[in-house]
């Protein structure tokens, strides 16, 4: 795709250009962005470029925008595409029935999901379903998706966020499964991402709105209802921006390993070296004695100094391996005893809170969709000695959400202090986190 592409008379913002490739390549698409962010006209232009090039011989490819309510969806999204496709050679517009018919038999019709009924027994080659969290429950699953699976239709949805609700469950299907299935992708675009608001204009929004109401209006933050989350949206945020410094060679090299062998968690390895993540990857579905090859390689190529595996469930099997290796490796239990028990219940608030002060202290980690939400998930409370709690797996898994892996590897790097070889005779800098 050119540096610059006209569709119709409508020049791409340069995140919807970024979005509209991704739209072409990727069967299931979530995208979440700002408001006045220009979502609509993106998924209006990826509606009729695909009715324009339908290319499957069926009699009568049809294409749907799906929107809470049928006015909403007419008010939305009815005359922008009228107005793109006015040009069109032999267009035909329907008024009654909300549709328009190009020259070749493809149709783009305007639905509300409020009678989910009106879709049943059609079938679409390509639907988009603007604010799916407003819909009834079963639109999607029940009658949507169904309609795709003759034809291999795909689906796009967009929305700005509203709490963690089915929107930020698909945002988080998608994420999950973007790493391992190609039919799955999402794209998350906050105002900083964007830049189509100035500065002058974003201080006027910050001055007259809340604090909770901008960062999910306009920095896409789907936490920002959730006054118990242990790491704040900004300081993942201005971490991810800070990516690419802090990669100091006189801090030590530290691996933290968060194994799981199948079913929907990810084994989990990531490589941190002071304020900077050196390497981060995920994998699923492979036995333990692959993820000890998989990490005795790593460790051969690149001498960390220590290496923290999460022992509870299966990686005990993989620490046992890796000594059998003839590698030192530290098991970690976060249920156990934490170094300070007046402040923490137990070793995984004491890492998440060592965690959530490196992100303060100016660390930088990757611009990560599936790091930052992991990260953001868990809330914390205190037990009946004051002590912090962090929110466990089995809790997260119940609110919908998947298992924060790769922050949980993160965390894994604080379990213990870690002197580098080069600073012996010099105090551990994590020590001076306690």
């Amino acid at each position: 795709m050119s540096e610059r592409v006209t569709y119709f008379e409508y020049t791409p913002r340069p995140w919807q250009r970024e979005a509209l490739m991704r739209l072409e390549k990727h069967r299931f698409n979530v995208i979440v962005a700002h408001r006045r962010a220009g979502k609509t006209e993106a998924v209006c232009l990826r509606l009729l470029m695909a009715a324009m090039n339908i290319e499957r011989e069926h009699p009568a490819p049809l294409f749907a925008y799906v929107a809470p309510f049928l006015n909403q969806a007419k008010a939305v999204a009815w005359d922008r595409l009228k107005f793109y496709a006015r040009e069109l050679p032999s267009l035909k517009v329907n008024e009654s029935e909300l549709s328009l018919t190009l020259w070749n038999g493809a149709v783009i019709r305007i639905f509300g999901a409020d009678y989910p009924d009106r879709l049943r027994g059609l079938g679409f080659d390509g639907v988009v379903m603007d604010e799916v969290a407003q819909m009834r429950p079963e639109a999607w699953p029940a009658v949507v998706r169904p309609a795709l699976a003759d034809r291999g239709g795909w689906a796009v949805f967009i929305g700005t966020p509203k709490g963690q609700n089915t929107f930020f469950e698909l945002y988080n299907t998608a994420l999950k499964k973007s790493a391992e299935d190609s039919d799955w992708q999402s794209g998350l675009y906050p105002v900083n991402k964007t830049g189509i608001i100035d500065a002058e204009e974003l201080d006027c929004l910050k001055a007259e709105m809340s604090e909770d109401l901008f960062r999910q209006e306009f920095l896409c933050d789907f936490t920002a209802s959730n006054t118990n989350t242990f790491i704040d949206f900004t300081i993942v945020q201005e971490a991810a921006e800070r990516s690419g410094q802090g990669d100091d060679a006189a801090f030590p090299l530290v691996f933290g390993l968060d194994p799981a062998r199948f079913g929907d968690d990810r084994t989990a390895l990531l490589l941190r070296r002071g304020r900077a993540i050196t390497r981060l990857e995920t994998w699923r579905d492979q036995d333990l004695m692959l993820t000890a090859s998989r990490t005795s390689e790593l460790i051969n190529r690149l001498a960390p100094q220590a290496v923290f595996v999460d022992v509870v469930g299966l990686g005990s099997g993989v620490v046992d391996r890796l000594r059998q290796l003839g590698h030192q490796v530290i098991g970690v239990n976060s249920g156990a005893r934490p170094r300070r028990p007046d402040k923490f219940a137990n070793l995984k608030a004491e890492m998440w809170s060592h965690m959530r002060d490196w992100l303060l202290d100016g660390a930088c980690i990757p611009d990560d969709q599936n790091l930052k939400s992991d990260l953001l998930a868990p809330t914390y409370d205190y037990d009946a000695l004051g002590r912090l709690r962090i929110e466990g797996k089995d809790d997260l898994k119940r609110r919908g959400l998947p298992s924060p892996d790769l922050a949980d590897a993160l965390a894994l790097t604080f379990a213990q202090p870690v002197a580098c070889p080069a600073v012996l005779n010099r105090r551990p800098r994590f020590a001076e986190m306690d």
